[in-house]
């Protein structure tokens, strides 16, 4: 069995791979040969009297292998009174977090691998990206309009880099040293030129490609800023209004995400929760941040991915029509298709930290 770090996973894994690795499970998926359950998350109170420890899981089989995705956070929703109201999170201290990938084998049950889920995490969100980008952008999409700076608005890009010729960025983020400090080292990276701008409407302006890329709790596009023509994707559940989809001409969901499932203590659309089992007294219950409407939220009734592929629906047929790709779904299928590539990789290139097998296994039957 191997231990994968984050330094061993970015330095293996590329966009390219990453994006066929997940269109080919939600191929798998559309015919019935893949399966995925939706993220769903644990609350408790914790001691921070504002906030709540959040435990969460997603799993998803494919191509012979299964994941499952475990993170364990303390969660706080902090308001600058700026209309930036975010959610953040972390693990024993601010700056450290916890988040792991095991990794098992379809064939036998083998315990194959424990993964650290940061970079692998990072690339799955912004490879689904890709896809999206891929089937519903158009051909000739050359520039971005970035709104974040952080590690998802980078894979975001290196995601659109692979799938379409990408020449001009511009990126708006709150904070002026972030987006300066992305659009050197991205353009260094990517050897394309990013500008940083002074405000979301300018980097949206003009646009091919549309994205946002932030924890915000709150929309961070209006509706009016979209032009003809456009394809707009987002990162979080709240950062696209109803009516900013309802601008929209054909939108597309990578999957469905929420789990049909209600009764005492459950909850959907919690913070970035899209089912949340909740323990906690009222009192306690106060420091959960309410339900937003008006928001695209987790399940959306669009038609998703495997529509698309297999003709189902047509997905963009002018290019004049602004097109949408709802980011969320399909989680834990995206950790057991990127995560057996890592794997193989890693037993290719001789790499990762070899622990013995049988720490897992046991004798007596449960």
């Amino acid at each position: 069995m191997l231990l994968i770090n984050n330094d061993l996973v970015a330095d293996i894994l590329n966009m390219k791979d990453c994006i066929a690795a997940q269109e080919s499970a939600f191929r798998d998926l559309a015919h019935g040969l893949a399966a995925h359950r939706p993220r769903s998350d644990i609350y408790t109170p914790c001691g921070l009297e504002n906030g709540y420890y959040r435990w969460g899981t997603m799993e998803g089989a494919s191509g012979g292998y299964l994941a499952i995705r475990m993170k364990s956070d303390v969660i706080t929703w902090p308001d600058n009174g700026k209309d930036n109201w975010t959610e953040d999170k972390f693990c024993v201290k601010p700056g450290t977090y916890c988040g792991l990938v095991m990794l098992f084998s379809t064939e036998n049950g083998e315990p194959l691998a424990i993964i650290n889920d940061g970079v692998l995490q990072h690339m799955r969100v912004g490879g689904g990206a890709g896809i999206g980008t891929k089937h519903l952008a158009r051909k000739n999409a050359r520039t971005v309009g970035m709104l974040g700076s952080g590690g998802m608005a980078r894979t975001y890009l290196q995601a659109f880099c692979s799938v379409r010729e990408i020449r001009k960025v511009r990126v708006y983020s709150p904070t002026a040293a972030n987006r300066e400090t992305y659009a050197t080292e991205m353009s260094a990276q990517l050897g394309v030129e990013i500008t940083a701008v002074a405000s979301a409407e300018e980097a949206v302006y003009g646009a091919d490609i549309v994205s946002s890329c932030t924890d915000s709790m709150s929309p961070t596009i209006t509706p009016d800023w979209l032009e003809a023509g456009q394809h707009v994707t987002m990162l979080g559940p709240m950062e696209f209004s109803g009516d900013t989809v309802a601008r929209a001409d054909v939108c597309v969901t990578q999957g469905r995400a929420g789990l049909d499932v209600s009764g005492a203590g459950t909850e959907k659309g919690i913070g970035h929760s899209p089912m949340a089992w909740i323990a906690g007294t009222s009192e306690e219950r106060t420091r959960l941040p309410a339900k937003q409407g008006n928001t695209a939220g987790f399940s959306v009734d669009f038609p998703d991915f495997g529509d698309i592929v297999t003709g189902r629906v047509p997905g963009r047929t002018r290019e004049d029509e602004i097109t949408l790709y709802h980011n969320i779904g399909n989680q834990g299928l995206q950790f057991s298709s990127v995560g057996g590539i890592v794997y193989e990789l890693a037993r290719a290139a001789g790499k990762g930290r070899e622990i013995p097998t049988d720490w897992f296994l046991q004798d007596i039957r449960d």
